[in-house]
């Protein structure tokens, strides 16, 4: 049984363990920010003037070319821009307002979460409106769009770098530590929108289930997560969570 009725059902199963709980960690990924028209990482089509993000997204490549890295995130920063947060970034925000101890963990680097009003956000791979200076190690918001200066230099004069954990770098560990901190701690832990490939993230479900929490996916299809998980909603994160938060509300 697959049809609406089943979907309300699985619905309130997972409202009341949302609301028998004190501690929840949400875990994000792109399918959250789709219905915002964020591109995915590969944008449109898989390319960017045939180049692979593999090939672009290394401290190598910065290293090699920093121009054709910058006008990569610049064209990536002029996409993002015009997005606003959808239905269920606003959906985890009265969620957060709800639940008495609430956090957001995401692998996005749109800043949609923190636009729609969520506090306790951890970027497991940083921001785009980010840059770092890798002479100074200093670290500041830049929203220009598009940029004046490619690439753009900080005021030491040295090229700064988009505040984006890179292929081939870790994650900070003062976030990883945050977000593993949160995942063991949770009763309930909601993944909502990644088809949980990319480590350390996708280990974060685990150490919930571990400690006995339970596993809420919300996403249009299975993933690898989904036979771990102990509930499983069928749909996209601006469709769903709407729901889930309403049903949360009703006691």
């Amino acid at each position: 049984m697959t049809g609406p009725d089943h979907i309300a059902e699985r619905i309130e199963t997972a409202a009341d363990a949302l609301r028998a709980a004190t501690r929840v960690a949400v875990l994000t990924g792109a399918g959250v920010s789709a219905d915002s028209g964020v591109p995915t990482f590969r944008g449109p089509g898989g390319l960017w003037r045939n180049f692979r993000p593999e090939d672009l997204a290394t401290p190598e490549a910065f290293e090699r070319d920093p121009q054709l890295v910058w006008e990569w995130y610049d064209w990536r920063r002029q996409k993002i821009a015009s997005a606003k947060p959808n239905a269920g970034h606003i959906a985890l925000v009265e969620l957060e307002e709800i639940v008495p101890d609430l956090t957001l963990i995401t692998q996005n680097v749109d800043g949609l979460h923190e636009a729609a009003g969520s506090k306790h956000v951890i970027e497991l791979h940083g921001c785009i409106w980010r840059v770092r200076c890798p002479a100074e190690g200093t670290v500041a918001e830049n929203r220009q769009v598009p940029l004046s200066e490619i690439p753009p230099h900080c005021r030491c004069g040295s090229l700064v770098r988009p505040d984006i954990v890179w292929f081939g770098e870790s994650v900070p560990g003062e976030a990883i530590a945050a977000a593993c901190h949160a995942a063991e701690e949770a009763e309930v832990m909601l993944v909502v929108g990644t088809s949980a490939l990319v480590y350390p993230a996708a280990a974060l479900p685990l150490l919930t289930s571990q400690r006995d929490g339970a596993v809420i996916e919300v996403n249009p299809e299975p993933t690898m997560l989904s036979e771990l998980t102990h509930l499983g909603l069928r749909g996209r994160g601006a469709e769903i969570l709407p729901q889930l938060v309403a049903a949360v509300r009703r006691e």
